[in-house]
């Protein structure tokens, strides 16, 4: 999966830096370039097996950013991460082509595009060409919906139909030139779905996993985390969960996924969720030291 191969023989945590003012989560914490460098090597630190840079936030109601604004806020960083962390494995979070282009040149190796391959039909043209690994992510709609709940019904079980939407698109990757061992498959927690959707999904990733790719999920800190904490708590609609506990949460809904056949997980905070994978991994595989 790109230049610098990931082996997938334990849980992989793929650390974010968000370098974008208005992210849900951090939006504006790495906007600076030398504060998104220093965040990388901390995350790298912290256990990270590869690094996601993203310049367009896509939480709802978020700003529609252009293409030369995009690379002129992931470029630079993606260009002195690479100089700095050699070996480490770099996605870009983009479904443009230009900004694709770009940061493969500046280093990156893998695109982790939030449309799979729906918004920018030479996007996939690209990644065939630049033999680059690939993430495909469910979603529905425009990219202003596709946070929202908006395209949120499904014909029949949810899981199913992620599951075929995938395939279709993850066909069509390869009927481009993209090699099969170069392709991810994501479900796209809270993309398109409700939080009861997303949880069935996360319980039930068996469905996808039998397509034959590596499957990621990308829970962290997201809605439906704070949805599932402010239930069990009994907590308003409304009320706020602070970041730890979004990040604790996050860490269990990644544990019942990789019980459920995820292997690549995409984190804010790594430190918790490396620990936490980890010692779900030894347990579950029995992992005695030799």
């Amino acid at each position: 999966m790109g230049t610098r191969e990931i082996v997938i023989d334990r849980p992989i945590v793929i650390g974010i830096v968000n370098v974008t003012p208005d992210s849900f989560s951090d939006g504006g914490n790495f906007f600076d370039t030398d504060m998104a460098v220093a965040h990388a090597q901390t995350l790298v630190d912290d256990g990270a097996d590869a690094l996601d840079f993203g310049g367009e936030s896509t939480r709802p109601g978020a700003d529609a950013v252009d293409d030369p604004e995009e690379s002129r806020r992931v470029i630079p960083v993606i260009e002195r991460v690479r100089a700095l962390l050699p070996n480490v494995p770099i996605s870009i979070d983009t479904w443009k082509t230009s900004v694709a282009k770009s940061a493969i040149e500046a280093g990156a190796d893998i695109v982790n595009d939030v449309s799979a391959l729906r918004f920018d039909p030479k996007l996939g043209v690209l990644v065939a060409k630049k033999k680059a690994g690939l993430i495909l992510m469910h979603s529905r709609g425009k990219l202003a919906e596709i946070s929202s709940y908006k395209h949120s019904k499904y014909s029949g079980d949810v899981c199913d139909d992620v599951a075929e939407e995938l395939n279709e698109r993850a066909s069509r990757a390869l009927a481009l030139g993209i090699a099969k061992e170069s392709i991810v498959l994501d479900p796209g927690i809270g993309f398109s779905k409700t939080g009861d959707q997303s949880r069935a999904i996360l319980r039930k990733l068996d469905k996808l996993k039998k397509l034959g790719y590596p499957i990621l999920v990308g829970t962290s800190r997201k809605r439906t985390i704070s949805e599932a904490i402010r239930e069990a708590r009994g907590l308003a609609e409304d009320a706020e969960i602070p970041t730890d506990s979004r990040d604790a949460g996050t860490a269990g809904a990644n544990v019942i996924a990789l019980c459920s056949g995820a292997t690549l997980f995409r984190v804010h905070n790594v430190a918790l969720n490396r620990a936490a994978l980890d010692v779900a991994w030894r347990i579950l595989r029995n992992t005695q030291r030799t």
